[in-house]
């Protein structure tokens, strides 16, 4: 399926695909199933003949789908509690890991564990699951919940994207250097040229 622009505009920068559907939170980007779709082959978790059968599902069970938009987005909703309050350096909402638990569980129903080299994972291969791209999302969300990294995540210092920060000192305050880092630095610039001319005007 064609990804549509405003899908495509959204940054991948989360390095966690259950970090990058919280960001898509900031400007809401996904308006129906059909975005969702787009935007898990955006990031990677559906191939485009996967997202092509689904969306042709999804036209066949307009209430199964828009059932399932509705869930992705009020599961995007908890787990933006959780991984905020993680940033930020506080406990996530007992009521909120109770509801990953359980959705965790019913993420693992649906799946199975395949042989991955020499070792297996678990596998959501059903391209008729029309809730697939939730289930890869839960459970990437639990895997990060429980294996880590939590200490490196983070939220960006100058919008409101999350993060895993990946840089060797930990030092990482943006979600890019290139958009929120350099807008970041001309803000405080124009601040302080603002204010060194005030000074100047009242000495």
């Amino acid at each position: 399926m064609e990804t549509p622009e405003h899908i495509r505009r959204q940054r991948i920068i989360g390095g966690n695909i259950a970090l990058d559907l919280l960001n898509t939170q900031s400007k809401d980007v996904l308006a129906d199933y059909g975005d969702l779709l787009a935007w898990s082959q955006h990031v990677g978790i559906l191939t485009e003949t996967e997202a092509d059968g689904l969306l042709r599902r999804s036209r066949r069970q307009p209430m199964d789908a828009r059932a399932a938009f509705e869930r992705a987005r009020e599961t995007r909703s908890y787990l933006h509690d959780v991984f905020s309050a993680i940033a930020a350096g506080g406990g996530p909402p007992v009521l909120a890991i109770d509801r990953l638990q359980r959705d965790e569980t019913e993420a693992l129903a649906h799946a199975k564990l395949v042989a991955a080299g020499e070792t297996f994972s678990w596998s959501w291969d059903q391209e008729d699951d029309i809730q697939r791209p939730l289930w890869l999302v839960i459970h990437a969300a639990l895997t990060l919940l429980t294996v880590g990294p939590l200490d490196r995540v983070k939220g960006c210092a100058s919008c409101s994207f999350l993060f895993l920060d990946e840089s060797k000192n930990r030092s990482r305050r943006w979600c890019s250097m290139e958009a929120c880092g350099t807008n970041d630095k001309m803000r405080k610039y124009v601040a302080r040229r603002a204010a060194a001319r005030s000074a100047g005007r009242e000495s």
